[in-house]
């Protein structure tokens, strides 16, 4: 399943090229249906995942034939860490090309191929077994993504936000990539799976572990590395902001998970403290900058920020409710917000501005605007029975369980997140309609399909989270133990 989901990946690509980019009906369609096949065999995938723990559906790929070690062959595996990541690529791509299609104007054709090389190249970050390998598919993702918000970007300055995101991201994982040589030229090779079961010393493990941490802290992003990410999304069309927010911020939790505890434990208990501290500044600075912010793209991306924090904190708890939440809480995120950088877009094609003061009384005129923005806001507020809630009450309970401090500073970024939640859509949706603003029509059949799909499956995960939870937690306890043990961290 694994090999087609790639396979569907290569041809969808390939139909795109011999495509005229004069049939720009065609264009979509093809897009479409590609990325909708390639979601049904993500999700066959994850039916036909066992739950044991292992690696499984491995596929192996000589990329340099006869150059080794440093070019093995690298290997493509999922387990139920990664396999979630993977359905979460294949759901927001068809989201991003429906709610894209009409509002892109020009070069077409070439902006499918850039969303659609964004998801074989996410996938195959979430797959591959080599530390060289997952560096070249996760530099090569910044260039797609580049093109997407300096080529397509909806305002004057979106050159200058695309420069951000790139300088910023080549930059920490320049750091990465010494980090990964430090790995090689101490065991002669970069399969995850050999390093794992080796020791290394604490001296490498720190200077390896700081490398990795500059770039993930910037990719996720962590205070003070993310003066990028605002003005990513305030320029980004809407397909780069969920591109952005649902898959690319999850890259730096998910090298967390992948790499800083089965590889560097001695590094990875080292710097905790200092981790925590900055996931606890970036909680309560991230909520009270949004709390301040006017443009409605501003406040979720602020949001992201906050919410980042609370996923670093539970992960550096060293807990395995803190793995579980994380990863969960990764997935939860990657939907809400999503979906209020979607409902925020529905708005500014109506009115052409994203100033919250120019907004009041939406839900006059657009009602099932108001009830699914309700249900998002609800949603980043982590009421009961949405998936927020899950991994933000695991991710709190793992913080208590490391420090009670730490738990009841992290407590009160859920307090401001409801604060500025309901504020927003109180300003945005409620009183008597603006003055400022023409009146509006309500949302399409598409629009609402698309909204409403994020909704259904934000509370739907919510209210039965054991099919994802018991996967995660079950290969969380299974790799994280094993690799602890083998390097004799007990």
């Amino acid at each position: 399943m694994l090999g087609l989901v790639f396979l569907l990946n290569f041809v969808n690509i390939f139909l795109i090229l011999i495509t005229p980019r004069e049939n720009i009906s065609r264009l979509w369609k093809i897009a479409l249906q590609g990325s909708l096949l390639t979601l049904t065999a993500t999700i066959l995938l994850w039916a036909s995942f066992d739950g044991e723990g292992l690696f499984q559906e491995i596929k192996k790929f000589e990329w340099v034939p006869g150059v080794e070690p440093i070019f093995s062959p690298a290997l493509f595996a999922v387990d139920g860490i990664s396999v979630f990541f993977l359905i979460l690529t294949a759901l927001l791509t068809p989201i991003c090309i429906l709610i894209s299609w009409g509002s892109i104007k020009f070069l077409i054709k070439e902006f499918l191929l850039c969303v659609l090389f964004i998801e074989i190249l996410l996938m195959g970050v979430f797959t591959i077994l080599d530390l060289v390998g997952f560096y070249i598919l996760f530099e090569s993702i910044l260039i797609p993504m580049f093109l997407i918000i300096g080529v397509w970007g909806s305002r004057e300055e979106k050159v200058q936000a695309a420069y951000y995101f790139f300088f910023y991201t080549f930059i920490g994982s320049v750091f990465m990539l010494l980090a990964i040589f430090t790995l090689y030229n101490s065991a002669g090779t970069t399969d995850y799976q050999i390093l794992c079961c080796l020791e290394f010393n604490k001296e490498i493990q720190y200077f390896v572990f700081l490398g990795f941490f500059i770039s993930f802290a910037i990719k996720i992003p962590k205070i003070p590395f993310h003066i990028w990410l605002p003005q990513a999304h305030v320029e980004a069309p809407v397909a780069g902001s969920v591109i952005l927010a649902g898959v690319l911020l999850k890259l730096g939790g998910y090298g967390f998970i992948r790499f800083s505890w089965p590889l560097l434990p001695n590094a990875s208990e080292f710097f905790a403290p200092l981790i925590q501290t900055l996931s606890l500044l970036a909680i309560i600075y991230g909520s009270l900058t949004t709390c301040r912010q006017v443009d409605l793209k501003r406040i979720i991306a602020y949001s992201s920020v906050a919410h980042m924090g609370l996923v670093t904190l539970s992960l550096f708890s060293h807990t395995v409710q803190g793995l579980v939440s994380a990863i969960y809480l990764m997935l939860a995120h990657g939907l809400v917000s999503s979906a209020l950088f979607i409902a925020v877009t529905f708005l500014y094609e109506r009115h052409h501005t994203r100033l919250v003061k120019y907004y009041r009384g939406m839900v006059v005129t657009m009602p099932l605007f108001g009830v699914l923005m309700m249900a998002l806001i609800l949603a980043n507020a982590s009421i009961p029975l949405s998936c927020n809630f899950i991994g933000e009450f695991l991710s709190i309970f793992a913080a208590f369980e490391y420090s009670f401090l730490v738990g009841a500073i992290a407590s009160l970024g859920m307090v401001l997140s409801a604060g500025y939640s309901i504020y927003l859509y109180n300003r945005v949706c409620f009183g008597a309609p603006s003055n400022y603003l023409h009146y509006s029509r309500d949302l399409n059949r598409c629009e609402f399909y698309t909204l409403f799909t994020l909704v259904f499956l934000i509370y739907l995960m919510g209210i039965f989270p054991l099919p994802v939870v018991g996967i995660v937690k079950g290969t969380v306890i299974f790799q994280e133990y094993y690799f602890w043990c083998s390097s004799n961290w007990w």
